[in-house]
């Protein structure tokens, strides 16, 4: 069952990189008491993730938090050093919070998965944003077609804050 505007985030455990080394998140120390603009990309590195989603936000960063928003949080199903060199790569450091679903735990529990196994990827996140305000869904929108960045980029974010 996929997660639902109302619905409490489900507790898990991510891995993101702090002082150069992996360190565990608990979705509390992540969304508890704060306004959170979360996006999810299918992969790190991958073209539309690397393109168009996460420059968005970058580009984005100053206009999301002025909406008052407490922090930008970036899922995907990688380890926490793909993620972390992804984030070096886009100079993202300080700007969003990237947070590894290795195994796939939280994106499971909120029912979105998506099953990309035939182009070799294995199970991965579907595309979406979520507005999260002290772990609760405020906003959840997911991208209607594969491979597309229409509905949960940083300017529809922006618009619904």
């Amino acid at each position: 069952m996929t997660i639902a505007v109302g619905d409490r985030l489900p507790t898990v455990t991510f891995k993101t990189m702090i002082d150069g080394a992996p360190a565990a998140l608990t979705t509390d120390d992540v969304f508890k008491g704060k306004t959170i603009a979360l996006f999810a990309v299918p992969g790190a590195f991958t073209p539309g993730c690397s393109k168009t989603h996460l420059p968005g936000y970058l580009a984005n960063h100053d206009a999301i938090l002025a909406k008052g928003v407490d922090q930008i949080v970036c899922v995907a199903v990688n380890d926490v050093f793909v993620m972390d060199a992804w984030s070096k790569a886009n100079d993202a450091d300080g700007k969003i919070l990237f947070l590894a679903d290795g195994s796939a735990d939280f994106t499971k529990a909120v029912g979105l998965t998506l099953d990309l196994s035939a182009g070799g990827l294995g199970l991965r996140s579907q595309r979406y944003s979520m507005i999260v305000k002290d772990g609760v869904v405020a906003d959840l929108t997911l991208e209607e077609k594969p491979g597309t960045i229409d509905l949960t980029g940083a300017a529809c974010m922006i618009g619904k804050l």
